[in-house]
């Protein structure tokens, strides 16, 4: 059987290099676009004509993500490995609670990286349904875990990074008795274009991260249970909740 995957965020950054990644390998691609007028995820699709679908994506809207899902249940009868990797920090400098806290930009990075990630596993559930492989992953973040939190500002994405993790439990916990499998993932830190321009100071270049990250997300390195969610990052280490 044909493998499927579908991946948010395709247009820069980790989510193309993800999707160049997996076609490369011989999956057939669905991706997820926000922005058309960037050219490189055209262009990749242009590459691999035969594996790389383009599909209109904006995860911050119930009604984008329903048309996704339907786009891509039009075309293909399953979906093995969905990748829920869109995501936004803000543009501006992080606020505390002393410099008058911006509530629409929290609820604007709420709305895509949390409930994001929630729209996309309930759309395309049915697809999932009828997949042997079941795999649902999640880009997570450092700033999501409450344990190892040293900033004083960053309020709406690090709530929001905190609140997917959650959202991701609840899933684990209905959908891993129906034989689903779950991947939350810290990808590190990527020159990826997450601020608005590329970060050139950043670790890892996006091409690295998307290894490091498909290494975990595909069965060929299963971990020791399945049965047990965790957050780990690019290196293979366990973040603490």
């Amino acid at each position: 059987m044909e493998q499927i995957a579908v991946v948010t965020g395709a247009d820069r950054g980790l989510g193309l290099a993800l999707c160049a990644d997996l076609a490369a390998r011989g999956w057939r691609v669905f991706a997820g676009q926000f922005m058309p007028a960037w050219p490189e995820l055209g262009e990749l699709a242009q590459q691999f004509p035969q594996r790389l679908s383009v599909i209109p994506l904006d995860v911050g809207s119930t009604e984008s993500v329903q048309a996704a899902a339907q786009a891509v249940a039009a075309a293909a009868d399953h979906v093995d490995l969905l990748i829920s990797n869109a995501g936004v920090t803000s543009p501006t400098t992080p606020r505390n609670l002393r410099q008058s806290l911006d509530y629409d930009e929290m609820q604007r990075l709420l709305n895509i990286n949390t409930l994001g990630g929630i729209r996309l596993a309930e759309a395309f559930l049915p697809l999932l349904e009828r997949s042997q492989m079941k795999r649902l992953c999640f880009v997570s973040s450092e700033a999501g875990s409450i344990e190892r939190a040293t900033r004083t500002a960053w309020y709406g994405y690090c709530s929001s990074k905190a609140a997917l993790n959650m959202a991701v439990k609840l899933m684990f916990n209905h959908l891993r008795p129906e034989g689903y499998t779950f991947r939350l993932y810290h990808p590190g830190w990527m020159r990826s274009y997450m601020g608005g321009s590329k970060n050139t100071e950043a670790l890892l270049e996006l091409e690295e991260a998307a290894a490091a990250a498909l290494a975990y997300f595909l069965p060929d390195q299963e971990p020791a249970s399945e049965d047990r969610l965790a957050l780990r990052d690019w290196q293979g280490e366990e973040w603490p909740w």
